[in-house]
């Protein structure tokens, strides 16, 4: 299953030919260079792993930096692994660029959500508010969280207030509605996940068309 990894540039929106405006996010994805081809063999599995952006030599480490010569790339910021089964198709130093994604093909974008730090129960689930008047001093606390006298205690899983979000997030069956090759973009139709300049995965769909 291709994959190919990318940076979140922001949102816009383009026109159709009948007019119809199409909210897109710019990925500037790509390319990405095949670093290490993994086999039953010699792994007991078959995977490809691709690195994405250079790196300054110095600031890469002397395990990873002999990954890299030993692959004869240069240094990589961000490596990702993906599953296939075809692996004999790839090669060390192969790149895969936005050229091999076909426009108006379903796509699955996984990415880090917005980190949103500790929020109340309201924001974090969606609960409702208490009354807001007549001396209620309940307003947006969290309601009761044990039942009663048995059991006695509070569920493993209660929803309550806690951290929110910087978590991985995957959107699946979103169009790709145009690939601009000369500059390495993709425009997928809706929102993706995480922030502008963050590191996204886009794949083809897994019940999708592509391979």
């Amino acid at each position: 299953m291709k994959t190919i990894l990318g940076k979140k540039m922001g949102m816009t929106q383009i026109f159709t030919e009948t007019g119809a405006v199409v909210p897109v996010t710019v990925v500037e994805a790509g390319p990405v260079t095949v670093t290490q081809v993994k086999t039953v063999e010699t792994d007991g599995y078959n995977a490809v792993q691709v690195g994405f952006e250079d790196a300054k030599p110095q600031r890469v480490n002397k395990p990873m930096m002999g990954h890299f010569e030993k692959a004869g790339v240069t240094p990589k910021k961000h490596l990702a692994e993906f599953r296939v089964e075809d692996g004999e198709k790839y090669e060390v130093g192969q790149q895969i660029t936005v050229a091999d994604f076909e426009e108006g093909k379903k796509m699955d974008v996984t990415g880090t959500s917005k980190g949103k730090g500790t929020q109340g129960n309201i924001k974090r689930h969606g609960h409702h508010r208490g009354p807001m008047t007549h001396g209620s001093k309940h307003k947006r606390l969290a309601g009761a969280l044990a039942a009663g006298t048995y059991p006695s205690r509070v569920f493993k899983g209660n929803a309550g207030p806690g951290r929110m979000g910087h978590e991985t997030v995957t959107v699946q069956n979103v169009e790709l509605v145009k690939v601009i090759e000369e500059k390495n973009l993709m425009l997928i139709k809706g929102a993706v996940p995480g922030n502008k300049g963050g590191i996204i995965r886009i794949q083809y769909a897994v019940k999708g068309q592509g391979k």
